[in-house]
């Protein structure tokens, strides 16, 4: 066998090494390989925080309607702080009025009561307990019992209006002072609950803006559906008496808006429909279902009779009037309007009627 040589073995060595010894990649090969994996990173990282499938449309409707019930109950608080804000600011003019015009009848009882010092003075000279009550500030003393002891019967009698007009006009203008105080307190809860109706209704806004506008479309033609399925079932009901005439009068509004805080003619909220529809016969009923409840007898659901009031959900925030054929007519919510709705839709607590 014949062995190489040095040199020659080196050679053959290196030739081998150099065989075995991995190829480095080029720096294009490195740049792509960076952006290869950079690339399935984000999409790892977007895949994971990729946002939840959108709701389907039949759970957009769900939430929409359950927002529509936490405005409208938001819009009952907001009516029940209206009405208190309205007859407050007219007991406090009528108030501020009696102030006034009791001023001036007190002016007139002192020149009244000056005149007889005048006259007193003519004939003989003014007492002293007259120029003490004549005074700018005299009631101090007219409280003295022995001034009066001084006094001509006439005189007494003129004091004696003096001093009673006195104490009404403190009384009268500490109650409006009161009154001025309530009307601050609600005019801000009005403020908050106005807030809280309009916040949830932009919400229940929102949701439906989230549907494509094919999944809306779909919505209002179920909602027309539902309407007019609803009014078949109701039939062409009448009522008598004052209760027939507010149910003929309510189907007039058939169709037309929801607004909170409205009361007619073109749009309505729920109190303010039926507040509406028994004006138009004639009876004049509260502003809110929160009082609306006492506006007359209160019945159960066999009792009821078409164009009584029904009431619905357990803090009473939503009133209609009976249809006849366990319907109900009222305005509804911002979707539906004023429409026929079964009573079963809703969780039904008692009726009223009224008068």
């Amino acid at each position: 066998m014949v062995f190489p040589s040095g040199g020659a073995r080196k050679k053959e060595l290196a030739f081998v090494a150099s065989h075995r010894r991995p190829k480095q990649p080029s720096r294009s090969r490195v740049t792509a390989l960076t952006a290869f994996a950079a690339a399935a990173v984000a999409l790892s990282s977007q895949s994971a925080m990729a946002a939840p499938d959108k709701p389907s449309k039949d759970e957009v409707k769900a939430k929409v309607d359950t927002l529509y019930d936490e405005a409208e109950q938001a819009t009952e608080k907001f009516n029940g702080a209206k009405d208190r804000q309205d007859k407050l600011e007219k007991e406090i003019a009528q108030l501020q009025d009696q102030v006034a015009r009791g001023q001036l009848e007190l002016n007139d009882m002192r020149n009244t009561l000056g005149s007889m010092a005048s006259a007193q003075y003519r004939t003989g000279g003014i007492d002293q307990s007259l120029t003490l009550l004549l005074s700018d500030d005299p009631q101090s003393y007219l409280d003295k019992a022995s001034t009066l002891q001084q006094l001509s019967a006439k005189q007494i009698e003129a004091v004696g209006r003096i001093q009673a007009k006195q104490r009404a006009l403190a009384q009268q203008r500490q109650e409006a002072a009161g009154k001025l105080t309530d009307l601050d307190s609600t005019r801000k809860v009005l403020g908050e609950q106005k807030k809280a109706a309009q916040d949830k209704l932009a919400q229940a806004q929102a949701q439906l803006n989230s549907l494509s506008a094919q999944d809306r479309a779909q919505l209002q033609d179920e909602e027309g559906k539902s309407s007019n399925s609803a009014a078949q079932s109701a039939g062409n009901v009448k009522g008598s008496g004052r209760a027939g005439a507010a149910l003929a009068a309510a189907k007039t509004k058939l169709g037309m808006g929801y607004h909170m805080g409205d009361t007619g003619p073109s749009s309505f909220d729920c109190s303010g429909l039926t507040q509406w529809a028994y004006a138009q016969a004639g009876v004049s009923i509260s502003r809110v279902t929160y009082t609306q409840v006492n506006d007359g007898t209160r019945i159960g659901r066999s009792q009821l009779q078409p164009g009584d009031l029904v009431f619905f959900y357990d803090d009473l925030h939503h009133v209609g009037l009976y249809a006849g054929n366990n319907m109900t007519l009222h305005a509804s919510n911002p979707k539906g309007g004023v429409k026929y709705e079964s009573m079963d839709n809703m969780p039904f607590q008692f009726g009223v009627r009224v008068g």
